[in-house]
């Protein structure tokens, strides 16, 4: 089914004033943070993630919106040889995990859930910090944004510097109309009122048209 379009304004959440204990809304995209070893950091950064086999909520890439719980990991790990990503994830359907021994600790994914959320101060005694904690089943659903916190002022330069060509290279091409970079191929459709090229990802278009007959009845 086609879509008619003339005159719009999109409004995005400002992900990075959610509150970690707002639950996760099915569907959104947040940003959230992931703490590894400077020496996989690169790996990371050109392959991907790489879902670790198990945990407290199972399989999957474990991720926070608490950055402080982020720069905890690798445990054991001095502050010079940690790296925290700063990410972009789409959260998909979310399954709250609230407690020790849920049903779906460590089933959630097989019963339709794209990541598993446990709220802070949940009764989960895994979690001593009280900090929020997610995970996401697909790697997929992560993207690479920056670099939220490295010691080392050369290597977080190299790993800026990736992340960027990575973005840049993720597609090759952007949209001729909206300018975003293209996963898939946008549609190119025409304003039914005022006739202009428009993509249904624009944040705005303002309808000349529109605008005009608006002023003419005043």
């Amino acid at each position: 089914m086609a879509i008619s379009f003339y005159g719009w304004e999109t409004k995005m959440d400002d992900c990075n004033r959610l509150k970690s204990n707002q639950e996760p809304e099915r569907g959104r995209t947040y940003t959230m943070y992931h703490g590894t070893h400077k020496n996989v950091a690169k790996t990371i950064i050109a392959s991907g993630f790489k879902p670790s086999n198990g945990g407290m909520l199972g399989k999957g890439v474990y991720v926070s919106r608490n950055i402080d719980k982020a720069k905890c990991y690798p445990q054991n790990t001095g502050p010079n040889d940690k790296v925290t990503f700063k990410l972009r994830v789409r959260v998909g359907k979310v399954k709250k995990i609230d407690c020790d021994n849920h049903p779906l600790q460590k089933t959630w994914h097989q019963q339709g859930y794209d990541t598993a959320w446990v709220p802070p101060n949940s009764n989960i005694s895994a979690i001593k910090s009280g900090r929020e904690e997610d995970c996401v089943w697909d790697p997929k659903r992560i993207s690479i944004v920056g670099i939220a916190f490295c010691q080392d002022p050369q290597l977080k330069a190299e790993l800026r510097k990736m992340i960027r060509g990575q973005r840049k290279g993720h597609s090759g091409k952007s949209c001729r109309i909206c300018k975003k970079d293209m996963k898939y191929t946008h549609p190119k459709l025409e304003c039914w009122e005022c006739k202009k090229a428009i993509c249904p990802y624009l944040d705005r278009h303002v309808c000349r048209k529109k605008q005009e007959e608006h002023h003419g009845h005043h």
